[in-house]
């Protein structure tokens, strides 16, 4: 079977239809097999044994926490991921039936811990109640909630948790919870499923053992660490970027990575070299990644997270590096120019395990005018469930031909067996730039758009001087046959689309091609172009895993794939 490096030096197979396949039948059987094991009486006395002999450390999570919800909680009212439970001052949410799955994952997770514990000693004596309901139903085995998708988070919530809920148990009850906890660190490094999270798992069963006491703490951090020394240098790219090259999951392993440098720190251990470096690398790419609007930019799978979480995420290193504006390994480049900034994604989509939640979108942009970010993508994550069609070309501003993406997600048996793997996305991304006073130059080449003979090559400039963005979308023929503009005409719809953010509004002038768009601020922008057809069509953009109603502005145009197009578009500010 071949094999392809991807840009980030990672080994995955190359996806062709009957090597996916094959992996699918095989990580079906091994998964079978993984499961049964799990639920064996042998496993469960292997991750029981030795016991834990307390308590130690006090991990924080630099996560903030929201007080609020954890009192709407002892309210008897459960919120999570978009769904709610009322369940009055003392029902147990893990004997009633969830509203739908993201709400059931969530609440294994033990995602609302950290805010029931932000309400006070309430909280925590609430906090243990619910601890015990679900270890009496769930505490020994259970395929769903003892699966990847689930014991990561609970595991690194429950250790960061620990030592606040034990100050409110009895003993009995501090005996449970060290046992759980180092239960399911044990169980968690034994998971071979979604090698993607491999090290974000390693990180949380290291936490688990430093919050735990004794010798067995002591053979869990070094496990854990030998597994994050496997894992660390190919998961955090040399310029700061996750190898998924999601913004955001950038971002959610620093808080990890940052937890567990202070766990460490409170054992008396060293952090290992690897560790403080992927933290200053990630620490960089945030700032990289961070729009003027104070937002996260969203690609691939990750969405526009606010400045608060941000803030926290960088409160460690408040005068670091100022970032650079291109990050090379991770794919992006990033023009600020007068009151525009742009990034754009210039990097082929990752590869295998690595793409569950990359998206079909080469060469989308962002672009934020005066501090408001107009254009965007539909930010998808995995949050948004049952919404893979969002990963397609046509829901970023990008090229879209015809009714095809330029890559697609796996569906079915594969999807099931693998996970929702991007295949057949571009295998060559060529990103070019040139910066001097007046402004910057950036052209990006891309053959996504191969299956319909075609590459599609985007030219920007950035005129710091006139403060606006002139751009030019070309589409042109993959192999060039000099008798074929005059053969049969055939003609494929091709647009450039520009995703708006909810707050942004547009309308068409009367002329029909140019279009006024205005952000919170008010301020306004014309983008002007040269398209057979324009039209404002509906869109929406995903918020914590919620689609809010947003709108698209569509440049249409018609291409001849032995020939090509392309239309060509500026955005400049309105005056007055």
């Amino acid at each position: 079977m071949a094999v392809k490096r991807s840009a980030h030096g990672l080994k995955f197979p190359a996806p062709k239809r009957g090597g996916v396949l094959w992996k699918a039948v095989t990580a079906e059987i091994g998964g079978h097999v993984e499961r049964e094991w799990f639920g064996s009486g042998p496993h469960r006395l292997i991750i029981a044994l030795p016991r834990p002999e307390g308590l130690s450390a006090r991990p924080r999570d630099p996560r903030p926490a929201h007080a609020d919800h954890g009192k709407k909680i002892l309210a008897g009212t459960l919120t999570l991921d978009g769904g709610t439970l009322r369940l009055g001052p003392d029902g147990d949410p893990f004997d009633t039936a969830s509203p739908s799955r993201r709400f059931a994952v969530s609440l294994h997770r033990f995602d609302w811990l950290p805010d029931l514990l932000a309400a006070g000693s309430d909280g925590a004596r609430r906090s243990l109640r619910l601890l015990d309901d679900w270890r009496r139903v769930f505490g020994k085995w259970n395929a769903f909630s003892w699966s990847a998708d689930c014991i990561e988070r609970r595991v690194f919530h429950l250790a960061c948790a620990a030592k606040i809920l034990a100050a409110e148990g009895s003993d009995a009850e501090i005996a449970d919870l060290t046992q759980d906890l180092a239960r399911q660190g044990r169980h968690l490094l034994e998971i071979k499923a979604s090698p993607e999270r491999a090290l974000e798992r390693a990180v949380a069963a290291t936490v688990a053992g430093c919050a735990l006491a004794g010798k067995s703490s002591e053979a869990l951090i070094d496990k854990g660490l030998k597994a994050i020394t496997k894992n660390i240098d190919q998961m955090v790219l040399p310029d700061g970027g996750h190898a998924t090259r999601s913004p955001e999951a950038g971002v959610e392993l620093l808080f990890d990575l940052l937890t567990l440098d202070d766990a460490l720190g409170q054992r008396g251990r060293p952090s290992p070299e690897s560790l403080s470096r992927a933290i200053d690398r990630l620490s960089t790419a945030a700032r990289f990644f961070t729009l003027g609007d104070g937002h996260l930019a969203a690609f691939h799978g990750g969405e526009a997270i606010g400045p608060q979480r941000i803030a926290a995420a960088l409160a460690h290193d408040d005068a670091g590096p100022r970032p650079l504006n291109a990050a090379p390994h991770s794919g992006f480049h990033k023009m600020v120019g007068g009151s525009l900034e742009v990034i754009a994604d210039c990097g082929r989509p990752p590869l295998g395990p690595l793409s569950v939640a990359a998206c079909a979108q080469p060469a989308a942009v962002e672009i934020v005018c005066a501090k408001d970010r107009l254009i965007t993508s539909c930010g998808w994550s995995p949050e948004a469930a049952g919404a893979h069609a969002f990963r397609l070309s046509d829901a970023a501003s990008t090229v879209s031909v015809g009714d095809g993406s330029a890559g697609r997600p796996l569906s079915g048996f594969r999807a099931r067996a693998l996970g929702p793997w991007l295949v057949d996305g571009a295998t060559k991304v060529e990103a070019k730039r040139h910066d001097d006073v007046g402004g910057v130059w950036l052209d990006i080449v891309h053959d996504g758009w191969r299956h319909a003979g075609l590459s599609h090559a985007r030219r920007l400039f950035l005129d710091a001087v006139a403060d606006e963005l002139r751009g030019e979308d070309s589409l042109t023929p993959l192999t060039a046959d000099p008798g074929a503009a005059d053969g049969p005409r055939r003609y494929l719809p091709f647009a450039v689309r520009f995703h708006l953010h909810p707050e942004a509004r547009a309308s068409i002038a009367r002329d029909g091609k140019s279009v006024l768009i205005r952000g919170p601020n008010n301020i306004g922008w014309w983008l002007r172009n040269d398209a057979v057809d324009v039209e404002i069509a509906p869109s929406a953009h995903f918020d914590h895993g919620l689609a809010r109603k947003a709108g698209q502005i569509v440049l249409k145009s018609q291409v001849r794939p032995e020939v090509g197009a392309k239309i060509r578009w500026k955005l400049t500010r309105a005056e007055g």
